[in-house]
């Protein structure tokens, strides 16, 4: 199995969580405390992982909050890969795929240059696009499967002419593409009613559940479904709703000393369904 699987797992046994910590640094939502550092970005996300490493099993780090800084967003994304514990995941939400020479460069830069435990990728382009992901048999992959948006409807579940939505045969291909275990897929809490049925058709594939908390998906069903048999290989991703609390702060201790008790609160209420 998927060394970056079974680290996980046994995280989630250990702390009965699911807690995936979004940490999508926003300059413009970060506390005004931070910006008395050099690299306030940097700091805020350090701030967050102190507050919440008792909880979390997986940092995820939406690229573009990066990306969109250029090469000094690029470094705070690289340092702050330091500051995360050994013990928790690491997923790139990049949501890459292209030819395959492309992805090949992707994966490289996603899984050997910045070392992410996991990526998101997209599987519009087929099996050509994500086998170099794949290739990484110890990592994870998490494809896009049925997204918390509205957009989900363009596409993702439009109705096939083998009468089933499209996303069934995405969850179908990722499952016969997944190698040593390392298949996940993306499906956002806002759909929970169809969370489980999609766990039951795929039990051996690792979910990333999004859409907890400001979109408005609801933690208890995001557990209770997500989970497999043996209530692992899930992560719920909180982003918003726990990085940016509402309020103005004395110092940096009280702002983590909050986010502190909000993550405190996740846990506790995702190990009473665990």
């Amino acid at each position: 199995m998927s060394v970056v699987r079974d680290k996980t797992n046994s995280r989630i046994s250990a702390l009965k969580s699911l807690l995936c910590v979004g940490l999508d640094s926003d300059t413009e939502k970060i506390p005004k405390i931070f910006f008395q550092y050099k690299n306030p970005v940097l700091e805020f996300n350090c701030s967050v992982i102190r507050a919440t490493s008792d909880f979390a099993v997986a940092y995820k780090l939406n690229t573009a909050f990066y990306e969109a800084r250029g090469i000094e967003g690029l470094q705070d994304m690289e340092k702050t890969l330091r500051h995360i514990p050994d013990t928790v995941m690491t997923i790139a939400d990049a949501k890459r795929a292209d030819i395959g020479n492309t992805s090949r460069m992707y994966a490289q830069a996603f899984f050997e240059h910045w070392p992410f435990d996991a990526v998101t990728v997209a599987p519009y382009m087929g099996f050509d696009s994500l086998e170099p992901f794949f290739a990484y048999e110890d990592k994870l992959v998490f494809v896009l499967g049925l997204t918390s948006n509205k957009g989900s409807e363009d596409f993702e579940e439009q109705t096939m002419q083998n009468g089933q939505p499209l996303y069934r045969s995405v969850l179908a291909k990722v499952a016969s593409w997944s190698r040593n275990g390392n298949g996940g897929v993306v499906i956002g809490a806002t759909k929970s009613t169809l969370l489980g049925e999609i766990r039951r058709e795929v039990p051996g594939l690792f979910l990333l559940i999004p859409g907890v908390g400001a979109q408005g998906g609801s933690l208890e069903d995001a557990v209770n479904l997500g989970v497999d048999s043996n209530r692992q290989s899930a992560v719920i991703n909180v982003s918003r709703s726990l990085i940016y609390p509402p309020g103005s702060f004395a110092d940096i201790d009280d702002y983590e000393k909050t986010v502190a008790r909000e993550a405190s609160k996740i846990h506790d209420d995702m190990k009473r369904v665990l």
